[in-house]
């Protein structure tokens, strides 16, 4: 059973009138869940690495997400609560290309969040998905035994016919599920938030521009601006998670395409 929360690198450099001023990046990319780099297991020792930096500035969490395990978002957004909270450091969100169900509820613990006016943002809403095989087993001739201990231990078999008290009990979960979630952003955005909520926590998606109408966004705008504009640098100190030794290994094999270059070239990352 799976519950899905549906929704870079930057170029080095040096500067001639760097001032020593700098922001801790922490940069979250692709699906939210426990065993990748999106995790709590990943992110919060970084997060919290990024927040005790006493000389950084403020905190720039730059996400590219469709979102994933609402219990992974959900821990990573309490921790930067907790965080902001200990440090007084704030904390801003740039959305790149999607950030989107539970990358949103991530970011909905910033103080700011900013996306492109392109980015695919919101997805308030939780799903479940599976496939049902039961029409094919009996076209096929074949039955299935199963034993349990407990009424409801077999409850979504996939080779049985869904039942009415299922749909009831999946209802049930999901709305608890998405009501948290609710809470969260409404928390969050307090005070922000301008569109009709039915619409807004229907689980729909909009463009960044129209995020911003709807209040779920701050506005617009690209990492160096942000960084430049509410920090007044843009240099940064690089806390992202990053694969351990074996996971890049095993990846880098994998790889069969090339490196795109980085269109971030005015971030400047200090070591």
């Amino acid at each position: 059973m799976l519950f899905i929360l549906i929704g870079p690198s930057f170029s080095s450099g040096k500067s001639d009138d760097h001032d020593g001023s700098y922001i801790s990046l922490v940069r979250l990319n692709g699906e939210i869940m426990a065993n990748n780099n999106f995790s709590a297991r990943k992110v919060i020792p970084e997060l919290t690495a990024a927040f005790s930096d006493k000389e950084s500035k403020g905190v720039i969490l730059l996400i590219n997400s469709p979102g994933g395990s609402p219990v992974q978002a959900s821990l990573i957004h309490d921790k930067i609560l907790q965080l902001k909270e200990k440090y007084h450091k704030q904390v801003i969100v740039v959305g790149e290309d999607t950030l989107a169900s539970g990358a949103y509820l991530v970011a909905t613990a910033a103080d700011k969040i900013f996306v492109n006016a392109d980015t695919v943002t919101g997805s308030i809403g939780v799903i479940m998905e599976g496939f049902g095989f039961a029409d094919a087993m009996k076209k096929i001739g074949i039955s299935r035994r199963v034993f349990t201990a407990g009424a409801n231990k077999d409850r979504l078999d996939p080779f049985e016919s869904i039942k009415p008290e299922d749909q009831a009990k999946i209802k049930d979960v999901l709305d608890a599920v998405h009501q948290d979630f609710i809470n969260d952003v409404t928390v969050g955005r307090k005070g922000k938030l301008n569109g009709d909520p039915k619409e807004l926590f229907s689980g729909d998606f909009w463009t960044g521009t129209q995020a911003a109408k709807l209040g779920l966004v701050d506005g617009t705008g690209d990492v160096w601006e942000v960084a430049q504009s509410n920090f007044g640098t843009t240099h940064y100190r690089d806390y992202s998670p990053h694969d351990s030794f074996f996971e890049s290994v095993m990846r880098d094999v994998s790889m069969k395409l090339p490196l795109g270059l980085d269109s971030h070239t005015k971030l400047q990352e200090i070591i």
